[in-house]
């Protein structure tokens, strides 16, 4: 009865347009005080979220995300992948899913992916034919790569509440990220096919495809570092976004000169604003967790599911169908920081690897991000298309299946996300 109320308390604050962040506080005080502990807790534990060395690397991403989409990065990633894959079937649509994942694998953000490479692309896919729909989708849809194909804020999130290590969950998230790609691709080319848009494009030639890659590599060399880097071990998650924003800083100001004042002053500007939110979340949710912990609340949900959930298939259907329902009300880092401490501890007892678990929950915030209403890619699409909201929400339909094929097979499979960081 407990959970019912404190849950209902928050959707209402919810409902009624109260930022999330302090929503969550706000819950999370009145708890503590309610239930005679001392309100002294909620300042204490802001403290402690703020003082995370992980947490720096958000500002960061953020910082690097925003310095590549100023500098124009997405449209040096969409030619060259356009000009080695252009004239498959579908070449459009593949090409879009590359140069997502592409930059994915730089920004960690599934905002700055969708709005950089969606700029380029949806005009050249409508221009071509495509149905607008099906390009709303893919975009909104490849936008989400920028959480699952690390760096990831989410997974970093997860691994500040979790304490298991940011680099194995971004390394874990390549497969699973490698997966959707695929799916994602396959998807477009059979499209393509059925819908008789075939592009019938000549191959670029040889010398298209080398200039247009020479001006991709800086971008491309980027992606490697920080993804090697982490790999290697020369550098932790967050020693990788500081490198990663000087180093877009050289790409886009020294190399590529595609940067100017005015867009640096935007890009901090923007991140600024973003982290400040995020920092804001985070804060809220640490004072929303430690009442609900005082309450014993996780330890009494993972109570009831032990006794009516006897398999783990079934516990992982419950928990993917709540987190596909949080969704229509929760952003993505909300879902993450809200639910993670009263899933795991069930989770572990089933005996899921926390590591695992992560990916898994990433993969379902992907979905929140792009479900009605909340879903924050669709508003991105939106804006950037100038298209209706149902045009945009349909176009996604077919891609949230996709990912739901990707949850499956990441059950069926669980070395998709584990055998990167464990065991190669």
């Amino acid at each position: 009865m407990t959970l019912i109320l404190i849950l209902a308390s928050l959707f209402t604050l919810l409902l009624a347009r109260v930022p999330v962040a302090f929503a969550l506080g706000g819950m999370g005080l009145a708890l503590l005080i309610l239930g005679g502990f001392s309100p002294l807790m909620a300042p204490q534990a802001v403290l402690s979220t703020l003082d995370g060395f992980i947490l720096l690397a958000v500002p960061l991403f953020l910082l690097m995300a925003n310095v590549l989409l100023k500098g124009g990065v997405g449209a040096d990633l969409f030619a060259a992948v356009n000009a080695w894959v252009g004239h498959w079937p579908g070449g459009l649509a593949v090409a879009t899913i590359i140069s997502c994942a592409i930059f994915a694998a730089i920004s960690g953000s599934s905002v700055a992916t969708a709005a950089t490479i969606g700029t380029v692309a949806i005009p050249e896919m409508i221009n071509r034919g495509y149905d607008k729909r099906f390009v709303y989708g893919l975009l909104a849809a490849g936008g989400t790569l920028g959480i699952l194909i690390p760096p990831s804020i989410p997974m970093i999130v997860y691994g500040f509440i979790t304490e298991e290590s940011v680099g194995a969950l971004f390394l874990a998230g390549v497969g699973p990220g490698l997966a959707l790609v695929v799916l994602f691709i396959a998807y477009s080319m059979v499209h393509a096919r059925f819908t008789g848009i075939a592009n019938h494009m000549d191959a670029a030639t040889w010398e298209t495809r080398k200039a247009a890659s020479k001006r991709a590599l800086p971008s491309v060399a980027l992606a490697i570092l920080i993804i090697g880097g982490i790999y290697s071990g020369a550098f932790t998650p967050t020693e990788a976004a500081a490198i990663g924003f000087a180093a877009a800083l050289v790409v886009t100001a020294v190399v590529l000169r595609s940067l100017t004042w005015t867009g640096l002053r935007e890009a901090i500007f923007e991140s600024m604003i973003t982290t400040v939110a995020i920092l804001l979340i985070v804060a809220g949710a640490k004072i929303f967790g430690k009442a609900i912990t005082l309450y014993r609340i996780p330890q009494d949900i993972s109570a009831l599911i032990a006794q009516t959930i006897e398999t783990p298939l079934a516990f992982i259907i419950v928990v993917a169908v709540v987190l596909l329902l949080m969704g229509l009300v929760f952003e993505a880092l909300s879902m993450v920081l809200i639910m993670t401490p009263v899933l795991l501890p069930s989770a572990l007892g089933l005996g899921f690897d926390p590591i695992w678990f992560g990916i898994f929950m990433v993969i379902m915030v992907e979905c929140a991000l792009i479900t009605p209403p909340v879903g924050l890619n669709l508003y991105v699409i939106q804006a950037v298309a100038r298209a209706p909201m149902g045009q945009v929400a349909r176009g996604v339909i077919p891609f949230l299946f996709l990912m739901f094929a990707c949850v499956a097979l990441l059950y069926v499979w669980p070395d998709l996300a584990l055998y990167i960081p464990f065991k190669l």
